[in-house]
């Protein structure tokens, strides 16, 4: 049974078989009572022509077998299941009990780290680029650095829209206590170009909105400073180690001379 059970009413079933495939492992298990609620996917029975025997395969208490996936009707209707269920997903994870079971994942680090060093392995929220189907795949979220990366395959690969643009603002929001509590070196937001929104709005930093524009220019000034001098120091950096390999392959060089040197005076 997987981690997500002592939250969800699946024992078993289609829906724990879905979330527990490898690219599907950001995903988490939606309750029965969630599912069929018409006021949760009314909207969405115009979008898919098998929509009841799809939403008949998600609360399906059997799990597909191997003739299963190689039956060319059952993926059809497979494929309207999966993103019936993403939609859903997405839904449900914006209710209170949805936030509380991703807040614990988020804490556990279940949908990895941010990749910039600065960032020192922060821990990521997933995230789509758009509220629509085959729009763009799944991307995760660095709280500290406020950028969009492509996770690993092996971990995730699946429609962006099974979790959404606004889900990991809505989740800083109701749990601020998990929002990192430093931000990285002075300038580093000014080459991140993603835009945070919630539900189509945009999200401005406390720190922007209480500036006024002496400040904020003031600001602007300061971090291009800050960036020059790192630039300055990190080239400084790159030409000290190419000095150092450069210094380390003429040592090799003459290593190898005056080996040579002495094979040819025993001869």
């Amino acid at each position: 049974m997987s981690e997500e059970s002592q939250y969800s009413e699946h024992p078993g079933g289609w829906v724990e078989w879905f979330c527990q495939l490898p690219q599907n492992q950001y995903l988490t298990e939606v309750d029965s009572e969630f599912i069929q609620d018409p006021n949760n996917y009314g909207h969405l029975i115009k979008q898919f022509n098998l929509f009841q025997q799809a939403l008949q395969m998600i609360l399906s208490s059997e799990q597909p077998d191997t003739l299963d996936l190689e039956n060319e009707k059952f993926l059809e209707l497979y494929t309207e299941a999966s993103d019936i269920y993403g939609l859903l997903h997405q839904a449900f994870i914006q209710t209170p009990k949805g936030l509380a079971i991703m807040r614990e994942r988020f804490l556990n680090g279940r949908f990895g780290h941010c990749p910039r060093v600065l960032c020192e392995k922060q821990n990521t929220i997933p995230i789509g680029l758009s509220e629509s189907l085959k729009t763009s795949r799944i991307k995760v979220y660095c709280p500290r650095c406020k950028e969009a990366y492509a996770p690993r395959k092996s971990q995730a690969d699946f429609d962006g829209a099974y979790f959404g643009r606004s889900f990991p603002m809505l989740l800083l929001l109701t749990y601020p206590d998990i929002h990192p509590k430093y931000t990285i070196q002075l300038g580093t937001e000014l080459f991140t170009p993603f835009q945070p929104t919630l539900f189509g709005f945009k999200v401005r930093d406390e720190s922007q909105i209480q500036q006024t524009s002496p400040q904020l220019q003031q600001s602007q000034l300061q971090s291009q400073q800050q960036q020059q001098i790192i630039t300055e120091q990190t080239n400084g950096i790159i030409e000290k180690e190419n000095h150092h390999q450069q210094e380390k392959q003429n040592a090799e060089q003459e290593s190898k001379q005056s080996k040579k040197k002495k094979k040819n005076k025993n001869k």
